[in-house]
C-alpha cells in the first residue's frame, strides 16, 4: 500500500473539453508531483452505460485508490461492444479521474476536489465529434439524454469545488492551477505550488512623468470588469512643507495613488457572501467555504516580493477592494445579509502606483510571459496621460459637477435626477436617538454610532458610475477617495478617513474621525464653525472614546507597551467638512498574523461605538437592515505584508439588477452619546450626506 492519494475529479458533459484538460493539468502537476490519470470513457459498459459506469468507477477503481491501493478494472472494447482486458490504475500523489460522472453523489466522499467543465451545447456537440467522429454521432442523442436524466437528480455543477467555463483556448490549465492551491483538501499537496508564489518577482520601472490619473485609469482600465482605483484625489490641496500638522498629515496620507485591474497571468478576483469566498481567475471559479478573515490568511500576510530599489510606496501589489461591514459576524457581531458580497477584492499582478509628492509613476508588475508587453503599454499610456488636458481630473472640461446622471445638477428637479428615500424618517431616525441614549443610560454602551441609509431606484441607462465618480471627487476630493467596479457594482468612495495601516515593518496606525462641521462660503463663517468643532466638549467626548476603543483593538496584536496617541482632538478642514481626527500608533510583532490582526480592529470603532461588540448588538436591533459596503473597509494588502484601509464612508454605492434598474444607495450617520441633541444628530447626516447628493442633484429625502 502507498500513501492514500488526493483524487481529483473533472467532470462535465460530452464535449466539455474534459479528456484534454486532464491530460495538461496533469502534465503540469507533474513538475513537482507524481500523477495517475484515469479516464471514465475506458469503463463505460456502452453508449446506454452512463449509470453503470459510475457504480464499475466507484467501486472499482475510487475504492482501492482511496485506501492507497492499486485500482484494477475491467474496461470497454468499443468496436467488440463488450467487456475488454483487466487493467490497473497505481496510487500516486495525485490521481485525476476524467469524464462524465467523475464527481457523482457515490464519488464525492473519495474526492479532494470536484470540478465542473462547461461549454455551450454547440461547441460541446461540434468538439465530441471532431474528437470521435463517426462513431459517436448515432449515439450522442442517447448519450446527452442518460446526462440530462442522471443531472437532474445529482447537483455535480453545484456540488463542484471548482467551474471552468471552457473556451478551449489554452488558459484553463493555468487558471486552474491558480486556485486549487485555495482548496483545504489540497492545500498540503499543493504547498510546492504556493511556495513558488511566494518567491515571486516584481519587476518594475520609473517614470518621471505626472499623468492626468484619471486619462490614465479610463485608457487602461476603462472596459475591464473588475478594476480599483485607490485615488488620492486631495493630492493638490495637500502640502507637506505647511506649518499646520494637519496639512502635513494629509499630505502623507494622500501622496500614492493606485490603478489596477484584475487582468494578466496572475490577476484573480474573490467575492465573499455569507461564509463561502468565491475566486476567480481567467476561466476558473472556486468556491471555499469558511470565514472570510482565514481565507485572507492563506493568501495575505507574508512577504512574497521585494520592494524595487527606490521605490517609497508600501504597495508592491496584491489584493485590492472592500470588505463590508456585514463581514462583523466574524469579528463579534452577528450574521446579517446584505444585497451586495461581504467582500469584493481583485488580485493585481501588474498595477501604475503614482507618487504625488516626487511627480512620478511607477509600473509594477510580476514576472511573467505577458509583463514586457504591458509594461510597453502601461508606459506608452502613462505618457500620453502626462500630456493630456486636465479635464478629467480637475474638472475643467466640458461635464458638469454631477453628470453621472443624465441631466446631473443642470438638471435638478426633472425626472432623471435620482430621487432618494430614507430606510428612517426623520421622527423615526429622532426617536431612534432615544433609544440609544436609553442604551447608554442603562449602562449597555457609552456611544452608539447609528447609521441610516438613502436609497434611489434609476433606469439603468441614466447613469454612469465612472463619470458619476469623477464628479464626486471633483467636488469633494479627499486622501482616501476611490472607485471600484467589480463587474455590475460600482464604489464611488470620497473618504477622508483612515481605518488601518499596517506597513511591511509592522508600524500599526488608526486614524479615526469623530466631530464633523460644515464648511461655510465666508472665511469668518468657516473660521468659526472650524472653531466650534476643536472647542466642543461632546465632540472631543465622543472622539476620545474611540481612541480608547481602538487602543483596546491594536492592543490585541501589538507589542506591549507600543500604543500611543500621537495626535488628539487635531481638526482637519476638506472640501465640504470639517473633522476631528486623533492618531493611534502601534507597533506588530513579526511573524503576527497580519489578517487576524486587521480582524482584531474590524469593523472601525468610529462606526460602531463603545464597546464595539455590545453596541453592534444594540444597532443591529435599531438599525434594522444591513449597512452593505457602508462603514466597512477600503484598500489593499500588499504582497510585502502592508495593508493600508480606509473607512467607507461618504461612499455611493450603485448597483445594477437584472431588471435594467440600478439602485443607488449612500449610508450616513453619527455617533449619539447622553448628552446629543436629536435635532442636531439629525442635521449632521444632513451635513454628511450632502457632498454626495449635491453632486447628483438630489436631495435629502424630506422627512
Amino acid at each position: 500500500m502507498s500513501p492514500a492519494p488526493v483524487i481529483i475529479a473533472l467532470d462535465g458533459r460530452s464535449g466539455a473539453g474534459k479528456t484534454t484538460l486532464a491530460v495538461e493539468l496533469a502534465a503540469r502537476l507533474r513538475a513537482r508531483h507524481k500523477v495517475s490519470l484515469f479516464h471514465l470513457e475506458d469503463i463505460y459498459p456502452g453508449w446506454n452505460g452512463l449509470a453503470a459506469g459510475i457504480e464499475r468507477y466507484v467501486s472499482t477503481v475510487l475504492g482501492p485508490l482511496s485506501r492507497g491501493e492499486a485500482a484494477t478494472w475491467t474496461s470497454w472494447d468499443w468496436e467488440k461492444h463488450y467487456d475488454g482486458g483487466s487493467r490497473v490504475t497505481l496510487p500516486a500523489e495525485i490521481v485525476i479521474v476524467e469524464g462524465v460522472g467523475a464527481a457523482a453523489a457515490a464519488a464525492r466522499p473519495f474526492l479532494g476536489a470536484a470540478i465542473w467543465a462547461d461549454s455551450p451545447e454547440d461547441v460541446r456537440r461540434t468538439r465530441a465529434l471532431q474528437r470521435d467522429g463517426e462513431t459517436y454521432e448515432p449515439y450522442w442523442d442517447q448519450w446527452a439524454a442518460q446526462e440530462s436524466e442522471w443531472l437532474a437528480g445529482d447537483d455535480v455543477p453545484g456540488a463542484a469545488d471548482l467551474h471552468i467555463r471552457n473556451v478551449a483556448d489554452g488558459s484553463a490549465p493555468e487558471d486552474v492551477l491558480q486556485l486549487l492551491p485555495y482548496l483545504p483538501a489540497l492545500a498540503q499537496v499543493l504547498a510546492p505550488e504556493l511556495s513558488a508564489r511566494r518567491g515571486l518577482s516584481l519587476r518594475a520601472e520609473r517614470l518621471d512623468a505626472r499623468p492626468q490619473a484619471a486619462e490614465l485609469f479610463h485608457a487602461l482600465y476603462g472596459t475591464s470588469a473588475n478594476a480599483v482605483w485607490l485615488d488620492s484625489s486631495n493630492a493638490g490641496a495637500a502640502d507637506p512643507g505647511s506649518a499646520d500638522p494637519s496639512t502635513r498629515t494629509a499630505a502623507e496620507r494622500s501622496r500614492f495613488s493606485i490603478l489596477a485591474d484584475d487582468g494578466g497571468t496572475f490577476g484573480q478576483s474573490v467575492m465573499h457572501r455569507s461564509g463561502a469566498s468565491h475566486i476567480s481567475a481567467g476561466s476558473v471559479t472556486a468556491t471555499v467555504d469558511g470565514p472570510f478573515f482565514r481565507w485572507l490568511d492563506t493568501v495575505w500576510g507574508r512577504r512574497a516580493v521585494r520592494a524595487p530599489e527606490g521605490y517609497p510606496g508600501e504597495f508592491t501589489l496584491g489584493w485590492l477592494g472592500y470588505l463590508g461591514y456585514e463581514l462583523k459576524r466574524e469579528t463579534g457581531g452577528t450574521d446579517v445579509s446584505a444585497a451586495t458580497p461581504d467582500a469584493a477584492l481583485i488580485f493585481a499582478g501588474r498595477a501604475v502606483v503614482l507618487d504625488h509628492a516626487e511627480g512620478t509613476a511607477w509600473l509594477l508588475a510580476l514576472d511573467a510571459p505577458d509583463a514586457a508587453e504591458w509594461l510597453d503599454a502601461a508606459r506608452a499610456a502613462v505618457q500620453r496621460a502626462a500630456g493630456a488636458p486636465a479635464a478629467l481630473d480637475s474638472g475643467d472640461g466640458n461635464e458638469p459637477a454631477g453628470s453621472g446622471i443624465d441631466g446631473g445638477s443642470t438638471a435638478v428637479g426633472s425626472a432623471s435626477v435620482p430621487v432618494f428615500a430614507s430606510r428612517d424618517s426623520g421622527v423615526t431616525y429622532r426617536e431612534k436617538i432615544t433609544k440609544s441614549q436609553r442604551e447608554i443610560a442603562e449602562g449597555n454602551t457609552y456611544e452608539v454610532c447609528l447609521t441610516t441609509t438613502l436609497a434611489a431606484r434609476v433606469p439603468g441607462g441614466t447613469v454612469d458610475p465612472w463619470h458619476t465618480y469623477l464628479a464626486l471627487r471633483r467636488r469633494n476630493p479627499a486622501p482616501f477617495a476611490s472607485y471600484l467596479a467589480f463587474d455590475g457594482l460600482a464604489v464611488a468612495s470620497t473618504s477622508p478617513e483612515r481605518f488601518l495601516r499596517i506597513a511591511s515593518d509592522g508600524g500599526m496606525r488608526a486614524e479615526p474621525i469623530k466631530g464633523t462641521r460644515r464648511r461655510a462660503s465666508g472665511a469668518a463663517e468657516d473660521a468659526a464653525l472650524r472653531t466650534e468643532l476643536a472647542t466642543s466638549l461632546k465632540d472631543r467626548a465622543e472622539n476620545i472614546m474611540i481612541v480608547d476603543l481602538l487602543r483596546n483593538d491594536l492592543s490585541h496584536f501589538a507589542v506591549p507597551g507600543s500604543v500611543t496617541v500621537s495626535r488628539l482632538c487635531a481638526i482637519e478642514s476638506y472640501a465640504t467638512v470639517h473633522q476631528m481626527v486623533s492618531t493611534i500608533d502601534a507597533s506588530l510583532p513579526p511573524g503576527s498574523p497580519r489578517a487576524e490582526a486587521v480582524a482584531a480592529c474590524f469593523p472601525a470603532g468610529s462606526m460602531t461605538g463603545a464597546p464595539k461588540i455590545s453596541t453592534m448588538a444594540i444597532l443591529d436591533q435599531l438599525e434594522a437592515g444591513p449597512r452593505g459596503i457602508y462603514s466597512g473597509a477600503i484598500g489593499y494588502f500588499s504582497l510585502n505584508g502592508a495593508t493600508d484601509l480606509a473607512v467607507a464612508i461618504r461612499t455611493l454605492v450603485i448597483r445594477r439588477d437584472g431588471d435594467g434598474t440600478a439602485e443607488l444607495s449612500l449610508g450616513v450617520g453619527g455617533a449619539i452619546t447622553s448628552d446629543s441633541v436629536p435635532d442636531e444628530e439629525y442635521d449632521e447626516i444632513r451635513t454628511k450626506a450632502y457632498g454626495v447628493l449635491s453632486t447628483l442633484g438630489a436631495t435629502f429625502p424630506d422627512a
